[in-house]
């Protein structure tokens, strides 16, 4: 496996790795919403990449190597030598903004003979990743797994790109992986902190919650933020939901991603089932950094063979919290994976990832993602 690193920054292109002639490789490209909304970048990408398989995704701040930056462009370029991959692409507007439906075409989309592992790239503004990861799902899993990420636009929350050669709205982009000699692990761990009253979803729709104990969700949280409820949906970064739904193995951590403040409702980024159950998150630095840890320790545990890559997807929110310590968690990363492994990836709406022991992903936010490739 050749990989080559570089960034675009004030104007001109600088490598992070020696400058090789690759074959074929898969290219992927994540950066600033307003970078990658400009006229003409597919061209400036195509002229220092002449390649076929380009992928793009817009970031809420970029991954490489142990730095994590904001409006640039970063490129990871992995040419395969004894593996292959495909790649499909699909958009939620053509399915009537259903993910499920998008799912599902995608999915099969891919030839399922030795489909080992499937990376999503997907829109993050409005898709609802619950749903997408469902769709992709509606087959048999034993013989392949999902991990990837939504796309992130910055603190802002206006709109993400994404896009194979070409950059749209509402895009959703699936890699397939193919290869006996690849080794591809993964996991994803949080690091926040449950408190305050233990609360029931008394009425949701999908990933729309309405109610908390039969009162207006969005009132009933806004108490909690007390002042900073002036600063919805921002500061709802700092406070995600805690959700336990009945019949699942794990809780999962949910973003509150938009507002309806006529409706006293909110939207979050998966699903949060009625019935569910629910409690207010916080974090510490610390403890953040310590999930970063962990999260690595876990991807690495069962691997033959030290990796070549680590694709990093973690949370806004993660950021936020951090702030100047946020490349921190990448070296807490590097400090488990090793120092020879190249490190690319982006910070997200939402991260896709099984649970440690499981095949079947999940959608989870505020959370370090790993997946990790070798051949």
């Amino acid at each position: 496996m050749k990989i080559v690193q570089a960034k675009y920054t004030a104007g001109s292109w600088k490598y992070l790795s020696d400058k090789l002639d690759l074959t074929n490789p898969l290219v992927l490209i994540f950066g600033d919403r307003f970078l990658l909304d400009k006229a003409g970048v597919t061209d400036l990408v195509q002229k220092e990449f002449p390649y076929k398989n380009i992928v793009y995704g817009t970031a809420a701040g970029e991954i490489m190597g142990a730095n994590v930056t904001t409006n640039e462009l970063i490129v990871t370029a992995i040419d395969f030598e004894r593996s292959e991959y495909i790649i499909k692409t699909s958009n939620i507007h053509d399915h009537q903004l259903d993910a499920v439906s998008l799912g599902k075409e995608l999915i099969q989309k891919l030839p399922a003979d030795g489909l080992k592992h499937v990376f999503v790239i997907s829109e993050g503004s409005f898709v609802n990743g619950s749903d997408l990861i469902k769709g992709l799902e509606n087959q048999d899993l034993e013989s392949f797994s999902i991990t990837g990420g939504m796309c992130g636009d910055g603190s802002r929350f206006e709109k993400t790109l994404a896009g194979f050669n070409e950059i749209k709205e509402g895009e959703v982009v699936v890699i397939g992986f193919y290869g006996e000699s690849l080794e591809i692990s993964f996991a994803s761990y949080g690091g926040w902190i449950p408190f305050g009253p233990e609360r029931m979803i008394t009425k949701s729709d999908k990933n729309i919650l309405h109610e908390l104990d039969g009162q207006p969700a969005l009132d009933l949280y806004s108490k909690y933020l007390g002042d900073k409820a002036s600063e919805l949906p921002q500061a709802s970064l700092l406070y995600p939901l805690y959700v336990w739904e009945e019949g699942k193995k794990h809780p999962v951590v949910r973003t509150i991603l938009n507002i309806d403040r006529e409706n006293q409702t909110m939207i979050l980024a998966g699903d949060v089932p009625q019935g569910a159950k629910v409690q207010l998150m916080m974090a510490s630095a610390d403890a953040l950094l310590e999930g970063a840890r962990e999260a690595a320790k876990l991807a690495m545990k069962s691997r033959r063979s030290s990796p070549d890559l680590a694709l990093l997807v973690s949370c806004i929110g993660r950021r936020l919290v951090l702030d100047q310590r946020a490349e921190e968690e990448i070296e807490e990363v590097i400090d488990i994976v090793g120092k020879k492994v190249n490190i690319g990836g982006f910070y997200s709406y939402g991260e896709i990832a099984p649970f440690h022991g499981e095949t079947t992903g999940s959608l989870h936010n505020q959370t370090m993602t790993l997946t990790l490739i070798s051949e």
